[in-house]
């Protein structure tokens, strides 16, 4: 029996270990931190902690978040700087980062359920405009929340889907169909929760995750955190987590957020 410390914690532990490039882990930790030393969910905070990251030695953003804090450094708010990204790119700002950095929110508990969904569509709005992104974002720390309760899946899938635009909830059924490797959000939702279903312990879940997203960063990453709060820290094996001092730092984020629950 997974205590539900052990989720919490296995979220970003997971997390950390789905990323094979390492950009999403250092944000999220980033988000992380943030939950902690402010007591709750502070947005212009985490998005001052993304760029100082970015500043210092950022990448592995993708494009839209790393054009976004190319900007703000000229002056721009997040605001206005991911409403010219928008613009610049025609629209196209329904990918995945918010999904993997946003996964933290779930794990405070200072956060209340009835504001999770809230919380997760601002932040991802800090450099993702679409709709889509700060949706799926949405819907992700929502089943997140909800395993870490230890609701079963079809419960806590169902809880996701409320409020969720139709091609969110589209994504939150396991697919029968052929899934989908790229970094468009609800493709990578979708892909995520298959594995995290499907699989028998989290080993396996990663192998396939992994081999199915190839050189990819996408959704071994949000797949890993599915997979964290399903079966907890504790069937994380340490040979996933490749670097040192990114694991020291999830790890002390992972125990302060567990140990307030």
């Amino acid at each position: 029996m997974v205590d539900i410390q052990g989720r919490v914690a296995g979220m970003i532990l997971g997390l950390a270990a789905g990323d094979c490039i390492g950009g999403p882990a250092r944000m999220a930790v980033r988000a992380a931190e943030s939950l902690i030393e402010r007591g709750g969910f502070d947005r212009h905070d985490i998005g001052m902690r993304y760029l100082t990251w970015w500043q210092d030695e950022g990448f592995d953003t993708g494009p839209t978040a790393a054009r976004v804090f190319e900007l703000v450094t000229t002056g721009q708010s997040f605001d206005e700087a991911a409403t010219t990204v928008h613009r610049e790119t025609g629209g196209l700002t329904a990918g995945c980062n918010p999904v993997h950095r946003t996964v933290p929110l779930a794990m405070a508990n200072t956060i209340a359920d009835s504001a999770l969904a809230r919380c997760a569509k601002e932040e991802a709005a800090l450099t993702h405009v679409h709709p889509l992104a700060g949706d799926v974002a949405a819907a992700a720390v929502v089943l997140c929340r909800a395993l870490i309760r230890g609701t079963d899946w079809a419960t806590a899938l169902e809880q996701a889907q409320r409020g969720r635009d139709p091609t969110t909830q589209a994504a939150l059924v396991v697919q029968s169909g052929p899934l989908q490797p790229d970094g468009f959000a609800p493709h990578v939702l979708a892909a995520a929760i298959y594995f995290a279903v499907t699989s028998p312990d989290f080993d396996t879940m990663l192998q396939r995750a992994l081999a199915f997203a190839g050189p990819s960063n996408y959704c071994p990453v949000l797949a890993g955190s599915l997979g964290g709060a399903r079966w907890g820290a504790s069937h994380i094996d340490s040979a996933w987590l490749r670097d040192d001092a990114l694991t020291k730092r999830v790890q002390q984020a992972a125990e302060r957020l567990a140990g307030m629950w």
